[in-house]
């Protein structure tokens, strides 16, 4: 059984060798055009050279997200992007859209592609077809549950990664698909501008009643009705482990340094942990997470509680959090 790879957010360059200094085999992050992070700190040319020098030096990689649904203006220069990026040494990009893909080929032939989570790719026949056009990875939906994974990964080649969320934000919106930014203030989720309007505070209002404002939920600072709980799988990495997903993702590009450090260092450790259990011939029930770093872990950002996100139910009630998000409206 392969060792999973740790991948983490690297939304800047401190943050990328934090994750790498703490476990991470491989960060995933941002450059100058089409990913779906505006407001991180995204790569310069010049933070990615540096970045990936760092990674490769210590035998790790680097992806770079190309996950934007382009518009025909984001077309203009991406050919040359996509070069320039295979030029420097980047190991995979990150593609959701079949136009993006298309150009990474006609540019750069040798270049790894992921298929990226906006895909949305739910079921094994889908993930077969996208092997077959050359993508060597592809990153699950989020809403996807253990008993799906494991049909999938029985029903594909081998050699096709697959790439799913273990830790982090979860979006209200079926894969982040949301239009509700979109639509009351004109940031585009899918173009990296989202402003998290989930997270806002709301009452119900009656048609004929203007004014008057009804709370959903009593809660000394409002309702937070699309408020989901953030994911967290470091409890079931064996189950992680016996579905075939190779890589564990960690969400938070826009996260501070002090949360890639916590994270990156507990999976780490606990991946590690099965891996040896394993090899000693010890099976689920000698793994466990200690409570010392069980409250550390929990003591990172969050937006009132975790959940175990679709591995094991779908639109849980119980992924919902009421109350005000922790950190504020940022995502």
């Amino acid at each position: 059984m392969r060792k999973p790879e740790i991948l983490a957010p690297a939304g800047n360059l401190e943050k990328l060798k934090i994750a790498i200094d703490y476990g991470a085999d491989a960060v995933y992050l941002g450059g100058a055009k089409l990913n779906l992070r505006a407001f991180s700190n995204n790569f310069s040319n010049e933070e990615m050279l540096e970045g990936i020098k760092y990674c490769h030096d210590r035998g790790r990689k680097v992806y770079v997200t190309l996950n934007v649904f382009a518009r025909n203006h984001d077309l203009n220069g991406a050919e040359e992007y996509i070069k320039g990026l295979y030029e420097i040494g980047v190991d995979a990009v990150l593609v959701a859209d079949p136009a993006l893909i298309a150009i990474c080929k006609e540019a750069a032939p040798d270049l790894e592609i992921h298929l990226s989570t906006q895909a949305n790719t739910v079921n094994w026949k889908a993930t077969k077809f996208w092997y077959d056009l050359g993508i060597k990875r592809i990153v699950l939906a989020r809403e996807l549950t253990f008993k799906e994974i494991n049909e999938i990964t029985s029903k594909i080649p081998k050699e096709c990664d697959i790439e799913a969320f273990v830790h982090g934000s979860m979006c209200v919106a079926y894969s982040g698909r949301c239009l509700i930014s979109n639509y009351m203030i004109k940031r585009d989720a899918n173009k990296g501008i989202c402003g998290n309007v989930c997270r806002y505070k709301y009452h119900l209002v009656e048609e004929t009643r203007p004014g008057e404002y009804y709370p959903v939920v009593e809660d000394d600072n409002g309702t937070y009705i699309m408020n989901a709980k953030d994911l967290c799988m470091i409890h079931y990495i064996p189950e992680l482990v016996k579905s075939g997903i190779y890589s564990f993702k960690i969400e938070g590009r826009m996260k501070q340094p002090e949360y890639v450090y916590t994270v990156v260092k507990m999976y780490r450790k606990y991946a590690d942990q099965y891996l040896k259990l394993q090899k000693e011939g010890k099976g689920k029930s000698s793994y466990h997470v200690s409570e010392a770093d069980k409250r550390e872990l929990l003591a990172t950002y969050q937006r009132r509680g975790y959940c175990e996100g679709y591995y094991y139910q779908h639109n849980g009630k119980d992924m919902v959090s009421l109350k005000r998000p922790k950190n504020g409206r940022d995502g």
